[in-house]
């Protein structure tokens, strides 16, 4: 049996459409009754992405079943919203952000790093172990990849349009909004380990010799061992920061 929806997808959804499609209600044509996800995912969309779905004006969860002439309503993921009492698709937002990156994203796991958020990345770990750590450590999907996040387990995902490491930093601070939790140079860049401030004679015996001679602060890394001091990078890194934080208020501009 074969049937027609109309669906109206809002906001960043958008983005995951044909041009044809944006910003308006087009027919989707399907066959039997399938899940309302399954429907949404074949449109390109992945669940994730969304937070409520109204079916002739009545909220519905993934499960509903799609019948012929349905209105369907597909908005964002409300991280900062709650949207009670209508039908929210997901398990409670994260208040504690954490993330974990796909292999594509180094550069941008290194940049939130450097503003203070916990970030796991690894350039080995395949789509599965993501997945995997994503729901053991309650973390939010980072990826340039739309198929990872319609996976089933996935709870909390964001697919990053930009492709540079910069405007996708803007983009989850924005996204997320982030701006009040960034601590710069607090946590470690490589391993994403807390930072702990270490007395200059306790690594004395690992500094260079013009590091001994103008640094006194420090700190370590107890993950692995680097050691973190304000030297000639630590300008361009404030820099960095302020152009980041220059956004606040003003997401709309990125």
């Amino acid at each position: 049996m074969s049937g027609k929806a109309y669906f109206r997808f809002y906001a960043e959804l958008n983005d995951f459409l044909p041009r044809d499609k944006r910003q308006k209600l087009f027919a989707y044509h399907f066959f039997g009754n399938p899940s309302i996800k399954d429907a949404i995912e074949a449109i390109g969309v992945p669940h994730p992405e969304v937070d409520l779905i109204l079916v002739n004006d009545q909220s519905v969860d993934f499960d509903y079943r799609l019948q012929n002439e349905d209105r369907v309503a597909v908005y964002p993921v409300f991280e900062l919203l709650n949207i009670a009492p209508v039908t929210n698709l997901r398990p409670k937002p994260l208040r504690q952000l954490k993330f974990v990156v796909d292999v594509n994203l180094g550069k941008l796991a290194r940049k939130l790093r450097l503003l203070g958020f916990d970030v796991a990345y690894d350039n080995n770990r395949a789509d599965h172990e993501i997945i995997q750590l994503a729901v053991k450590e309650k973390r939010v999907i980072l990826t340039r990849d739309v198929g990872l996040l319609k996976h089933r387990q996935v709870t909390h995902g964001y697919w990053v349009r930009s492709t540079e490491p910069f405007k996708q930093t803007v983009e989850v601070v924005c996204k997320y909004d982030l701006f009040n939790e960034i601590q710069p140079f607090s946590r470690c860049m490589e391993c994403n380990e807390k930072l702990e401030s270490v007395k200059k004679e306790e690594i004395l015996s690992l500094l260079p010799p013009k590091t001994k001679q103008y640094f006194d602060k420090f700190y370590l890394c107890p993950g692995c061992g680097k050691i973190y001091w304000r030297g000639s990078h630590y300008r361009k890194m404030m820099d960095f920061v302020a152009s980041i934080q220059d956004f606040k208020g003003n997401c709309s501009s990125a």
